[in-house]
């Protein structure tokens, strides 16, 4: 669902969710060239403070795209800028929720500024805030 400018109000949130498989690791790190053992080898990972292979972080916060881009405001929106704070690892097999709320609108250059989060279960692992561009809702 697309929402235009004149839809959208403060509060207003969103959410996908998405469990992340060998696969989504393996296709990422190929598409990216993002090949740091920290992913893709299990040897060297044990030996890390995380003692097993990590998702990517953009990976997941790639899902911050897809709430976007497809949920909240929606297609046709215009990604302008995000910031993000990676606070927890995310693991194979865990099911990651990115979330989005919009907290301020800019009526004036049609713009709208969301706090986007993505958790694992009851934990933040990534925060930031985003500013996208909305369409009108054509006359």
């Amino acid at each position: 669902m697309a929402f235009y400018f004149e839809d959208l109000k403060v509060d207003q949130t969103a959410e996908y969710r998405k469990t992340l498989t060998e696969t989504d690791v393996v296709l990422f790190a190929g598409l990216t060239g993002d090949n740091n053992p920290m992913h893709i080898d299990a040897e060297f990972a044990h030996q890390t403070r995380f003692g097993e292979r990590i998702v990517h972080g953009m990976l997941t916060a790639s899902f911050l795209s897809t709430v976007i881009g497809m949920h909240l405001p929606g297609p046709g929106c215009i990604y302008m800028a995000q910031n993000i704070r990676f606070v927890h690892p995310v693991h194979i097999g865990e099911t990651v929720s990115a979330r989005a709320r919009i907290v301020e609108l800019f009526p004036d250059k049609q713009r709208a500024k969301l706090i986007t989060e993505c958790w694992v279960r009851d934990v933040v692992v990534l925060s930031g805030d985003a500013l996208v561009w909305v369409p009108k809702r054509p006359a």
